[in-house]
């Protein structure tokens, strides 16, 4: 490769990072130089907010991780054709626009839904509630989990298993015992970007939950209803800022949980 083509490759690959550390840096540089950011970042409904969204999303990722491993296992396991399709269904909520997840939740657990009406009738209320964003939340944001474990389990040699029956251990004994170790890395990266996507969820919760202060306003949440608030870009900055923060601590914990050297080796 020539001096020129290697320093322009260089200055595409500088500009492309630029990209994404600039607005980052915008909002660090805003909240130093605001006052009015600075104060809503002492303000009892950022914190409120923020930490609805840490509790709603460790939720939905235990959840996800309870129920999803064993589906992961058994579709990475199946030698049926049709394991293909239900991994390919499953991944769906990843490329489905938010805003028609959120629909989706709807006809089936709202008040009028199909399932949402007769627990209605048995006094259960699923949407607008708590219960609603932990659903929102683990419907867009589990496939991220059953993914990364559905890799994992498919690049454990089977033949580990094979050789722990042979030696009498039972189903349940060698899944824990020798399976699950061996997926172990895959398992917990699937558990935190899952947590991280169920952190960031806007659009679903919005249509199945709502945004009411205390009980369903999230994070995400409340940046846009700061934004359109009299707090307006002060108080929406602020709410980004804790994110971008916990993000942060998300990628750091990723990189620690995935090969050495990072989620890019």
């Amino acid at each position: 490769m020539s001096a020129l083509a290697s320093r322009s490759w260089l200055a595409a690959a500088a500009l492309f990072a630029l990209f994404f550390l600039l607005p980052v840096a915008g909002l660090g540089l805003r909240a130093l130089t605001d006052g009015d950011v600075a104060s809503e970042l002492r303000s009892g409904d950022s914190w409120r907010a923020l930490r609805l969204s840490l509790v709603t999303a460790t939720l939905a990722t235990a959840l996800a991780a309870l129920l999803g491993t064993p589906l992961a296992y058994a579709l990475a396991r199946s030698g049926r054709a049709g394991s293909r399709l239900a991994a390919a269904l499953i991944d769906l909520p990843i490329v489905l626009p938010p805003a028609a997840a959120g629909i989706a939740l709807l006809t089936v657990f709202g008040r009028r839904g199909y399932l949402g009406g007769p627990l209605e009738e048995l006094g259960v209320s699923l949407s607008f509630t708590t219960a609603a964003v932990v659903l929102a939340q683990l419907f867009v944001a589990g496939p991220y989990f059953v993914r990364s474990a559905y890799a994992g389990f498919r690049a454990a040699d089977p033949r580990f298993e094979g050789v722990a029956y042979t030696l009498g251990l039972s189903r349940w004994r060698t899944f824990r015992s020798v399976t699950l170790p061996l997926v172990r890395p895959a398992l917990a990266a699937g558990a935190v970007l899952c947590w991280a996507r169920a952190l960031g969820e806007l659009g679903a919760t919005l249509l199945f939950a709502g945004s009411l202060p205390g009980s369903t306003r999230t994070a995400p949440l409340a940046v846009l209803n700061a934004f359109e608030s009299a707090a307006g870009l002060a108080g929406a900055v602020s709410i980004s800022l804790l994110l971008v923060a916990v993000a942060l601590a998300v990628m750091v914990a990723l990189s620690r949980v995935t090969a050495p050297g990072g989620p890019y080796r």
